[in-house]
């Protein structure tokens, strides 16, 4: 496992140096042998190296596409070119790679630990975030090739997906005439609600622990908001539908305690007033709003 880290750092440091000099392919094989005699000395075969180098070469337009939908606030352009490229890595090897011989989580982590040793300051959170909610989205890599038999994700009828139960909640607090909503930030720049998976249970219960886990507030349920529904890609399932139940609960006005969880880097209180200047993925507005006009009549 460690000259398989040390070959991906040197296809790390031939897709920069690619990158670098605008995605001239002329001489990949040879960037790869100077870059592994300087960096991994005695290292004598290049195979891994050459064929995830040129593998990711040949699928880069897919996964540029990939990085866009994950990452839409985030421009290719706008990314540094060492963490595009760990992204780059990270996806292929999550997506396309055999799984038997790259398991999603190593997939994942091996991205990760590359940006932490070649990138910024907060490369690999960034990169954890963007890996870790494509493989939720998209299901794990290999699904297609799987030598068992099973129906293709696409191909499951919508009544035939499972149903997963998740509860979440719109959180406000009052300090003196002030209403205060409290929201989580997610690494694509938007600004989301307290939610997770409720296997068993009181759904109210439920929230309200998953509320206390992911921000640190003790609340209690005062209103239902109604049901959300989405369809999205469990590593296991497939295709699934999440069904969300959402709440407005109360907690006193304290300093949010974000837990640390991949996708989520921020997590704050707004007054009313300035909610609506947030970026709120569409099918939370409804939610939120809502939770508004409650509040709204009460003071």
């Amino acid at each position: 496992m460690a000259n398989r880290h040390l070959s991906r750092s040197v296809a790390l440091q031939t897709l920069f140096e690619w990158d670098f000099r605008n995605y001239d392919k002329v001489n990949i094989k040879g960037t790869i042998s100077r870059i592994a005699e300087e960096f991994a000395p005695g290292m004598g075969d290049l195979h891994f190296i050459e064929e995830l180098t040129q593998n990711i070469l040949s699928k880069r337009e897919d996964l540029d596409k990939i990085i866009e939908k994950a990452a839409p606030d985030w421009p290719l352009n706008k990314i540094s070119i060492v963490d595009r490229n760990v992204l780059r890595i990270g996806l292929y090897e999550l997506l396309f790679s055999d799984r038997k011989e790259v398991p999603a989580k190593v997939a994942i982590n091996e991205a990760i630990e590359l940006a932490k040793s070649f990138g910024g300051e907060n490369s690999g959170k960034f990169i954890n975030g963007v890996l870790g909610s494509v493989y939720k989205e998209l299901g794990e890599p290999g699904k297609d090739s799987s030598p068992k038999k099973k129906k293709r994700i696409e191909d499951i009828p919508y009544d035939e997906m499972p149903i997963q139960n998740l509860g979440g909640a719109v959180v406000y607090a009052k300090d003196g005439k002030d209403i205060y909503m409290a929201f989580v930030h997610d690494i694509f720049g938007h600004w989301t609600l307290s939610k997770g998976k409720i296997p068993q249970g009181d759904i109210r219960e439920g929230t309200v622990n998953k509320v206390k886990e992911e921000m640190g507030l003790d609340v209690v349920i005062k209103d239902d908001l109604g049901n959300n529904e989405y369809i999205a890609s469990d590593p296991e399932l497939g295709k699934i539908r999440k069904q969300v139940h959402y709440f407005l609960a109360e907690s006193n006005f304290v300093d949010i305690k974000l837990a640390e969880k991949p996708g989520l880097d921020d997590g704050k209180w707004f007054r009313l007033a300035d909610i609506s200047e947030l970026n709120f993925y569409n099918d939370i507005v409804p939610v939120v709003t809502k939770a508004i006009t409650i509040l709204s009549s009460q003071i």
